[in-house]
């Protein structure tokens, strides 16, 4: 079944760090720096990548080329961009907080870094496997919203502080959200661990196996996942029109690319939960009663089927953000707290009552 498994190199690479120095915390802190590495390079080459596919699909959706002039289809652009923002300079705001003013935008950056570590991309490739996985994703993520609130209070701007409170009662609002809809699927698969919950899908998603209260729950995670990201058209916290850049109006070079990468790196934990808990993670489609194009599918390899499944998912939150308006903020709330949230509950009991019952697949 597992014609592609990371476990066997984790687990010589491991064992060969041991033969040479040892058990001990020289060996595990060398592990810790490699997988640091490792996603050190997956944050750049990845954040790089989603900005360019971003401004493409925008392209796209409004019938222009896009960037087309630098490299070839304008994909040195970001790059050149990038290297732009780490070039400019760190402008000193008058009479702003100093302390919690640079440490924003390393707090938001940190809690993806946390969230990302215990996503599985495939068989043995994986920082963590936490018993709680999905409890410990939910947790270190919502620490995101702490950087913005310290950024647009510690900024000395009204605009700024304006925007993080905004962004403050967006994400904790569509936190229950997001928490009750992967509840729906712990209910369904039994288990917090994202190991655990990937087996479960072997044969089948969980998007087919639990019926239409899976499917419900999987657009509202959708839906409020692409507000707590404050997206479009939850970008609320950022609106150009309102305040002028919301709570990161004061900040510039590296540390503004600190938010705007987290932007980015946050839609793909979104979308990497999403293919995790729904979508099989890594994988393959299968279809039960045909063998033989399980066995096609089988042969691709699972940490292509991951990456599939959440660029998918990437291009549908930036189908969203490039085809609805931008919502006022009375709107964004009453969409949570009116609709959202009772239908996530009624879901909820609905899925407990197809697992108590066995009316799922």
């Amino acid at each position: 079944m597992f014609l592609y498994d990371f476990t066997e190199l984790t687990s010589s690479i491991h064992e060969g760090l041991v033969s040479s120095l040892g058990e001990g915390l020289l060996t595990t802190t060398i592990e810790f720096v490699i997988a640091g590495i490792a996603y050190l390079l997956f944050f750049a080459i990845f954040g790089l990548f989603a900005v360019y596919l971003e401004r493409k699909v925008c392209a796209v959706i409004q019938n222009r080329p896009g960037p087309n002039r630098v490299g070839p289809y304008g994909i040195i652009q970001t790059i050149a961009d990038f290297i732009k923002l780490l070039m400019k300079e760190l402008i000193p705001i008058k009479n702003s907080d100093k302390v919690l003013f640079n440490l924003a935008p390393f707090i938001v950056i940190t809690a993806t870094f946390l969230s990302i570590g215990a996503i599985p991309f495939d068989k043995g490739l994986q920082m963590m496997d936490f018993d709680i996985g999905i409890l410990y994703v939910t947790a270190v993520s919502s620490l995101g919203v702490l950087g913005i609130l310290l950024a647009g209070w510690s900024s000395n701007n009204k605009y700024s502080l304006i925007g993080a409170m905004r962004s403050g009662a967006q994400i904790v609002s569509y936190e229950l959200s997001a928490g009750l809809s992967l509840m729906t699927i712990i209910v369904l698969a039994g288990t917090m661990q994202f190991s655990e919950v990937v087996a479960g899908q072997a044969d089948l998603w969980f998007i087919f196996k639990g019926h239409i209260p899976a499917i419900i729950a999987f657009v509202i995670f959708m839906i409020a996942g692409t507000a707590e990201t404050n997206r479009g058209p939850f970008d609320l916290a950022e609106a150009e029109s309102e305040l002028t850049a919301g709570f990161h109006t004061e900040y510039s070079g590296i540390k503004f690319a600190l938010f705007y990468l987290s932007e980015y790196m946050n839609m793909f934990v979104i979308a990497a939960i999403g293919t995790t808990v729904f979508l099989g993670g890594w994988q393959p489609f299968q279809i039960p009663g045909l063998d033989g194009f399980n066995t096609v599918m089988a042969y691709i390899p699972p940490v292509l089927w991951f990456f599939l499944k959440v660029f998918v998912l990437i291009i549908v939150m930036m189908w969203f953000k490039w085809t609805f308006p931008r919502l006022r903020i009375d709107q964004l709330l009453r969409l949570e707290w009116k609709y959202l949230l009772p239908i996530n509950l009624v879901n909820l009991i609905l899925m407990a009552t197809c697992v108590l019952l066995g009316w799922h697949l």
